[in-house]
């Protein structure tokens, strides 16, 4: 074999870094199900910080230190306050071994103002998980009353017994549901992923039976918007949302108190028969009902996870690439290159 055909040879054969560019790629164009040609800029590619679910860490480890509290107990003493002398006596007092009334109650508080605050933490999975672990103290005690009526019936002992748990256990149910609601956390934090590239940018979401996949065009942007909490300042991350002129990154909610009735209030329907004064008290509690029930809608920048670069750290580089991209796809920037080619092509005639 000649020198020059052992140059072509070698000149031919992918080099090592290209080899190891390949698999990459074809993961990122599975992943991101990225169109012919597309490809994912430098730096381009994103996903949550690792605290930007801090809350639901800490929210586990309140579940968890709820269940320590009834397991444990408050040993009061006789110099204590009277707030805690009253919270030790309410727990000795609603924890019954057969149903612990008083953690039910307290978890169901939990999961409601957690709900309720719609914040970070108030996602639907985390809503099914406080619910699920609030009520199995009571799912147990009823599975033991049924074991108990079912013995008085002749039937053998345990027959009807489909929970092997007599009583709840606060420590072991406890420490289970931390570790399970953690690891289901990190499962969620890492179910986003977020890439700008050549074509477009691109939003991937995929958790448990959960799926979503979104593809935004530069020239659709109107705004990009950069937030940075107290706390995301402190630990270096920063939201990312776009919004569109057709409403993308907007949310609409109403503020207000509903007493969920859709139509007058009880009492407040007139009649042929009604006197002066009847028909005045009518009135004025229907105007008091529509005081109350008044709702008002506005709209809000949304921080879903599944459509924003959420909490992520390299922010800036996100930015300055979404606005460059945006720039370079913008409708006035396309007329000024065509502009600038028609000029160039006028000159190289004359």
């Amino acid at each position: 074999m000649s020198e020059e055909e052992t140059v072509e040879k070698i000149a031919e054969e992918p080099g090592e870094e290209a080899k190891e560019d390949a698999p990459l790629t074809n993961n990122n164009q599975d992943k991101f199900r990225l169109i012919s040609g597309e490809e994912i800029l430098e730096n381009g590619e994103a996903g949550p910080s690792t605290l930007a679910f801090l809350g639901m860490y800490v929210l586990g480890a309140l579940v968890f230190g709820v269940h320590l509290l009834f397991n444990n107990g408050i040993d009061a003493a006789d110099d204590a306050s009277f707030l805690l002398k009253l919270t030790a006596t309410l727990i000795d007092v609603t924890n019954w071994e057969s149903l612990p009334i008083g953690f039910v109650l307290v978890m169901c508080f939990i999961t409601w103002a957690n709900r309720m605050l719609n914040i970070s933490t108030s996602g639907r999975w985390v809503t099914i998980a406080l619910l699920a672990i609030t009520f199995l103290p009571v799912i147990i005690s009823i599975d033991n009353v049924l074991s108990a009526i079912a013995g008085l019936f002749g039937a053998e002992a345990g027959s009807y017994d489909f929970i092997p748990i007599d009583n709840y256990n606060y420590l072991i149910s406890g420490l289970v549901f931390l570790v399970v609601f953690w690891a289901f956390t990190y499962k969620y934090q890492r179910s986003f992923s977020y890439a700008v590239t050549t074509n477009a940018i691109i939003f991937q979401h995929a958790f448990l039976l959960s799926r979503s996949h979104r593809r935004i065009l530069f020239d659709r942007i109107s705004e990009v918007m950069v937030e940075r909490t107290p706390m995301g300042t402190i630990l270096g991350y920063a939201t990312v949302t776009i919004m569109t002129d057709s409403g993308i990154g907007l949310v609409e909610e109403s503020i207000g108190v509903s007493a969920g009735a859709g139509g007058a209030a009880p009492g407040t329907a007139t009649s042929a028969d009604d006197s002066t004064a009847t028909k005045v008290r009518k009135s004025l509690l229907k105007k008091f009902f529509a005081f109350l029930t008044y709702q008002r809608t506005t709209r809000r920048v949304d921080h879903d996870p599944r459509h924003c670069f959420y909490k992520i750290r390299k922010w800036e580089d996100i930015k300055l690439m979404l606005n460059e991209m945006h720039r370079k796809h913008s409708q006035s920037n396309m007329l000024e290159d065509i502009k600038s080619a028609l000029s160039n092509g006028e000159e190289s005639e004359a």
